[in-house]
This record gives C-alpha cells, structure tokens and sequence, in this order.
C-alpha cells in the first residue's frame, strides 16, 4: 500500500510539473507573440507616420512653388520694397534717436551682424541694432531669456518695441529675407532643430521674414517644443499665403510692437 501511495504521488508530481512545464511555455509563447504585434505595430505606425510627412512635405513643396511663381513673386517683391522703404523713412528720426541711445549707453558697435540661415539653407549676415553688451555670446550662442543680463538698458527698451529689427529693412532691400516670413535662425540652432523636429526644414523653402504668422501668433521661443509649435504656424502661412496675409500680419505686427508684446 505504501508503495502504490508513493507511485501515486509521484505521478501527481510529474503531471504537475509537466502541466507548470506547459504553462510557462504558453506563457513564453504568448510573450513573443505580444513582443512580435507590438514591434509589428511600431513599424506600421512608423511607415503611416512616414508616408503621412511625405504627402505633408510633398504638399508644402507645391504651396511654397506657387509662391515662387512669377506673377506671385513680384508682388511680393514689391510689397517687400514698398514697405521696407516706408519703415525707413517714416521712421528715420527713431533710427537716428537708437543710434545716439545705443553709443552713449557704452562701448560697442552701433550694429550687430549674425549670421542666419535664408533661402534654401543659405546663410546671409542679418542686421540689427546692438541690443546686449559687446560679449555677449562669450560662451556660445544661445537664446535671450527673461531678464538676460546680457542686455543693455538701451537694448531692453529697443527689443520691447522691436526697434531692434528695423535694420532688417536693409536684408530685405538687398533681397535676402522678405517682410513677412519665418523668422530667420542661427546656423548652430538650425542644425539641431533639424535633427529633432520633422520638416522644420520647410522654413527654408522661402525667403525669412522680419516679421510672420508664427511671430505674432506665439511668443518667443527658447526650447524644441517651442519651435515644433512655432513651425506649425510657419507651415501655416506657407500653405496659405496670400497678399491679404501679409497685409494682416504687418497689421498684427503694428499691435505687438506698440504693446511690446512677447518680447525678450
């Protein structure tokens, strides 16, 4: 009796370690099974998200073409002229007044030339008026932040009211940036923005802008997420680009210069 107790037993062991042996198997199986759909899944969300930039980019290029057309070309090009020497002269006095302001806050230049990226990635020399004390990019290029103390009291009042980008008239006269466009940026910041957001470099598709869609719509950006959410609005204004556009923008650019608005 006790040996067929024990062969019993041993018996129940066996099937329960046969049955764990099982259950674990099915347990792996369905792992792999789970891992393989989700792999699966990430590489059909990849190549939807893929074809879905390529059909964005693809309209983008076509937008950005018709703005580059002939007849869409040269009135751009002369509401760029026309404004740009309007700015000039009606506010020669104002230029005359910063450029007093700024040589008597300190030593320094009046102007301040920063290389920008334009056009189809071409880097131009941008004009502005000196606004931060002479060294100030002693340790890199980075971005102004709230209440830099880079800045000079004379700067602080001219970047308030965007006096400081007057000068950029003369980019626009010499036919590197237009009025109304993407703002331009630094080479350095251009380069790693390209790498985190997709189609940032659409921007390049047309001429940069002293002011546009993204610079009045949303406040200025320091991070990647600021620039993701800005180059929406810049995609924006490419797909819908009009000559009523622009004359709403510089409208809504008059409004955040006298309130000084989202400025640093």
């Amino acid at each position: 009796m006790f040996e067929h107790n024990a062969v019993a037993l041993a018996v129940t062991a066996a099937d329960a370690a046969a049955s764990e042996e099982a259950k674990v198997s099915t347990d792996a199986s369905t792992a792999r099974e789970t891992d393989s759909a989700r792999v699966d899944g990430e590489a059909r969300a990849q190549d939807s998200n893929d074809e879905i930039r390529r059909l964005e980019r693809a309209e983008i290029d076509a937008a950005a073409q018709r703005m580059h057309s002939p007849g869409a070309a040269r009135v751009k090009r002369l509401f760029d002229i026309t404004l740009s020497i309007t700015v000039l002269v009606f506010f020669a006095p104002l230029l005359v007044a910063t450029a007093i302001a700024i040589k008597l806050c300190g030593n320094g230049p009046i102007f301040y030339c920063q290389k920008r990226v334009g056009l189809n990635g071409k880097e131009f020399d941008l004009f502005k008026f000196r606004s931060m004390i002479s060294n100030a990019e002693q340790n890199g290029p980075q971005y102004a932040s709230v209440n830099d103390s880079r800045i000079t009291p004379v700067g602080r009042i001219i970047r308030k009211f965007r006096i400081d980008e007057i000068p950029q008239t003369i980019n626009v006269l010499r036919g590197e940036m237009s009025f109304v466009g993407p703002r331009p940026e630094r080479p350095e910041f251009v380069r790693g923005l390209e790498q985190e957001i997709p189609l940032y470099q659409c921007r390049q598709l047309i001429k940069p802008g002293i002011t546009g869609w993204a610079q009045v719509k949303y406040e200025y950006a320091t991070s990647v997420e600021g620039a993701r959410k800005k180059l929406h609005y810049d995609l924006y204004y490419i797909r819908h680009f009009s000559p009523v556009l622009d004359l709403l923008i510089v409208a809504m650019t008059v409004r955040v210069a006298l309130f000084g608005l989202g400025s640093r």
